[in-house]
């Protein structure tokens, strides 16, 4: 018996990694007994009957971490949210909420300004001043002339992690870059390098340092109205420290009194633009469970 991470799964069969070796495995009847589906990212438990054509067996299914729905794939420990600073220019609001979907998946994130050779004066400090203060890394990035690439990979380093994004901030183009730095980088080239992506798949490609990339984009078309507003302000890292100190347990840091979330923005403590992102997207969510009924 050994252990592996299922890196792809095409009609009944799941092709899991271990050791650097790819085994192409059945799943026990057990699982569809049970209704359990094998899943991209899942951690299995490996019997191999043949070792020279690397065939096996799923014999067991460790517990999830996380699993996602766009794309469907399991135990992700990172989400990269890319934006373009120009050509489109960067939607704040959407990027706060791509990062709240992220919060809500328990990932880490890592905020990424891409195609910076569009905009030589985009005020890159200001906003990585902001989400730095949340607690995430940011990068400034560009596919075409690898700025940032290597911070980028070294990001990525010993995690699961999926590229998240509006349309045009040039996700595909970064996955180009990385595939330079790929195990496999003649198949990832070959996938990446197409384009639009035509499988409905998810597959893990493994780069150089340990990371592992999911190479379809996710969350994009994910509605907020899957979080409960009550929590999101916990998606807001940096509220955490104040609203220990809030007068009310529950309060939502809009107009209760006591509230040292709302004092610590009007103090300038914590950035008034992301404030205004949280008052946004809870009013949305509130809004959008109101039409389902759910609130």
């Amino acid at each position: 018996m050994s252990h592996g991470i299922i890196f792809k799964g095409i009609g009944g069969f799941y092709y899991v990694k271990q050791n650097g070796i790819l085994y192409e495995c059945k799943a026990r009847g057990k699982f569809k007994n049970d209704k359990i589906i094998p899943m991209v990212g899942d951690y299995v438990t490996i019997s191999v009957h043949d070792t020279e054509n690397k065939l096996g067996m799923i014999e067991e299914i460790h517990e999830r971490r996380n699993s996602l729905i766009r794309p469907v794939v399991a135990n992700v420990d990172q989400a990269v949210v890319v934006f373009s600073i120009k050509d489109p220019m960067p939607n704040m609001t959407l990027l706060d909420k791509m990062i709240v979907l992220a919060e809500h998946s328990a990932l880490d994130v890592v905020v990424c300004f891409n195609k910076s050779d569009l905009d030589l004066n985009f005020d890159f400090e200001t906003y990585r001043e902001i989400y730095e203060a949340a607690g995430y890394k940011v990068l400034k990035t560009c596919a075409l002339t690898l700025d940032g690439i290597d911070e980028l990979i070294e990001a990525l380093a010993g995690k699961i992690n999926v590229f998240s994004g509006p349309s045009g901030a040039g996700k595909s183009s970064l996955l180009n870059a990385i595939a330079d730095y790929a195990v496999e980088t003649g198949e990832l080239s070959s996938k990446i390098k197409r384009g639009k992506h035509t499988t409905r798949h998810s597959e893990l490609f493994e780069i150089i340092n340990g990371g592992i990339i999911v190479d379809t984009p996710g969350f994009t078309s994910l509605s907020v109205s899957e979080v409960d507003p009550e929590d999101l302000p916990d998606y807001f890292p940096e509220f955490k420290k104040y609203a220990e100190s809030c007068r009310f347990d529950n309060c939502l840091h809009q107009n209760e009194p006591g509230c040292q979330v709302k004092a610590a923005m009007t103090e300038g403590k914590i950035n008034k633009q992301r404030y205004d992102a949280y008052i946004y997207i809870f009013n949305e969510i509130v809004e959008q469970r109101r039409r389902l009924n759910k609130w």
